[in-house]
Parts: structure tokens; sequence; C-alpha cells
């Protein structure tokens, strides 16, 4: 630690050889005069500076600069010019000593860092089994995707929260509006074969499919993440379904039972409109079913509007404990000629999905 004598002697001569030759801010002139900022250091230099101001050598103003007294001011002018070079050496001396010390320990620190690393490359194999086996399954698991998608063998391989590596999904609640490009999109990108599930004798989509994904991760991925969530306004069910022991799958063709869009309603997989049922005789009231949730009794109005069909009044249907609405409703008509004129709009578009239209008592 520096002695107050040459603390004080430090200051001054810092001072006379500021750039203006009579003031510095306080915190520029302490970092020049230390060589070490320690607390204690600091206290020094603080004891230092107010010893100055008590012998009126240097005065403190309000915004931190410390400033040489008119008798300091003259005195070095008075100095002659050998000891004026003299301190400016010191100080530079000074400065020079400090630099260096700051790259020794910085280099101190880097030569602390190589021996780190060098230690950390010479760790044994079984350290390293260790260390791999501490940081958690993440890893391991993400290694598994990257070898499922570069290798087929692995198609099937059994992984977290799919331990029998099943790579077959049943979807169930799917709209009626669904395309295979939509369906895939909702499943990340994928579905590598699809099949929509109709009536084998009206070709009527059930609002299912089965679907082959590209690997288990991909599966299980579906499973957690997307099971129950919505598509086009309902709540989609997913479920593992391993192909039947003798069940031609994954099918030859990427999509089939209806192709990519359905009927010219758009029903997924379908190939026709389902049947209605027999009329009653004098009916004048339908059911009216697959409805958007954005339906209203203005829309509905002009829809059956475009086919003369007047309405006389319409009924919408909502589940009793939640209140939410069901899609379906009853439209009651004036006529029985008015209903007829409804009923052939069945299957037809309303908001983005096909209508489904019967007779009703």
């Amino acid at each position: 630690m520096t002695s107050s004598t040459d603390l004080v002697s430090s200051i001054i001569d810092a001072l006379r050889a500021s750039d203006n030759g009579k003031s510095m801010n306080l915190k520029k002139l302490r970092s020049s005069v230390l060589t070490e900022e320690d607390k204690a250091s600091k206290k020094q230099f603080k004891e230092a500076v107010k010893q100055l101001e008590k012998d009126e050598r240097v005065s403190l103003s309000s915004d931190g600069e410390l400033k040489l007294s008119k008798s300091e001011r003259k005195s070095v002018d008075d100095e002659p010019t050998e000891k004026k070079k003299k301190s400016k050496k010191e100080k530079k001396q000074k400065k020079e000593k400090k630099s260096k010390k700051r790259k020794d320990t910085a280099s101190s620190d880097d030569e602390k860092e190589s021996k780190k690393q060098k230690k950390q490359d010479e760790t044994p194999e079984e350290e390293d089994d260790d260390v791999e086996e501490a940081n958690g399954d993440a890893e391991n698991n993400n290694e598994e995707a990257e070898a499922q998608n570069d290798d087929p063998a692995d198609k099937n391989k059994p992984c977290k929260n799919n331990p029998q590596g099943i790579t077959r999904l049943f979807i169930g609640n799917l709209p009626f509006a669904i395309t295979e490009t939509t369906l895939n999109d909702f499943l990340n990108g994928s579905i590598t074969h699809l099949k929509w599930i109709t009536d084998k004798e009206t070709g009527k989509f059930y609002g299912s499919a089965f679907a082959e994904l590209r690997n288990s991760k991909d599966a299980a991925k579906c499973m957690q993440e997307i099971n129950g969530t919505q598509l086009m306004g309902r709540p989609i069910k997913l479920n593992y379904a391993p192909p039947k022991d003798l069940e031609d799958w994954p099918p030859k063709s990427r999509v089939i039972t209806g192709g990519k869009v359905a009927n010219a309603g758009g029903q997924a997989g379908g190939k026709g409109i389902k049947a209605m049922s027999v009329k009653p005789e004098g009916c004048s009231k339908l059911f009216i079913g697959n409805l958007s949730y954005e339906i209203d009794d203005e829309g509905i109005t002009k829809f059956f509007m475009t086919v003369d069909a007047e309405i006389k009044a319409v009924r919408w249907l909502f589940h009793q404990d939640s209140g939410d609405f069901k899609g379906v409703g009853y439209v009651d008509f004036w006529n029985t000629d008015a209903c007829e004129k409804a009923a052939t709009l069945n299957g037809k578009n309303l908001l983005g999905r096909p209508i489904r239209i019967d007779w009703a008592e």
C-alpha cells in the first residue's frame, strides 16, 4: 500500500500533469494514482484528498472535479523544466506499471482457463459417460429422433410415451370439410398415408380416419401435444391404432377412399350425399346438421331463400350442461312445398361446411 505522503504527492503530480494542468475528475484521478483500487486503497485516497483540502492545496467542486489551488499552480510554473519532465516521466512509469499488472492478470486467467479445458479434454471415457448420463435423457431422445428420421429400420422403434413403437393413429371427430392437406398440416406434416373412413354403401364420410405417420416419435408427439386440440372448431380425438395382423397397411396410395377432397360439397373422403329418410305426409319441418358455429338466424334464412324456401321459425340446439351450440337445429317452413325446396340443399356448402338435412316431424 502506498504511504500517505507518496499518495499526496501523486495526487498533486497527476493534477499538474492533467490536460489543463490544474484539475481532473475525482474518479479519473483515483484510477490514475492507485495501482490497486481495493477498499483500503480507496479509503487512503479519500483521506489524502481531505488532507489536501484542509491544507488548502486543492478544492473539490460539486460536480466531482478536484482542482489545484492558485499557490500550487504557481509553484509548478516556478519549477525547473527538468523537474517537470521528471514528474511526467514518473507518472508515465506508474501508468505502464498499472497496465502491465492488468495484462499479467488477464494472462493468468487465460492460463487457468487453458488448464481447465485441457483437463476436460483429458477426462477418461468412463467419466464422460457419467457426465452424459447425469445430463438426463433429453439428448438421447434427440439422437433417437434423428436416427428414426434417417434409418427406415428405426421407424417403429419404441420411444417415450409410445413403448410399442406404433406409427398408425385413429383420428376422430373430424369436420366434414376437412382435406388431406389441412389434416397433414395439423399433424405437423408427419402423415405419409391416409385413409378416410366412409360408409361402404353410401360413401358418407364418418368424420374419422386412419393416418400412418413417419415414425413412432412423431406419433407420440401428436398424442402428447395435439390430442384434444381444436381443428376447424372441433376437438380432435387421437388414439394409437396398430394395424391388424392380416391388414394391408400402409396402403399403396398415399390417400385412399375418396381422395384428397371429397364430393362437390367438400366432404372429406365422401363420394355421395347421405340419403334422406322417407318424407312424412305433409311435412313442413327439417332437421339441419353439421352447421358452422358462426351460423345465425339471418344466415340460415338467406341460405334457404336461394331456393325460395321462406322460413317460419328456427330452433337451435345447445348442450344442456355447457350451453355450447351443438351445430344442429330444426327449421319450420310455411308449407310443405317450401320444405321440399329447402330439402334440395342437402349437402350444399354453408359457411364452409356441407349442410346435412333430413325430414323432421
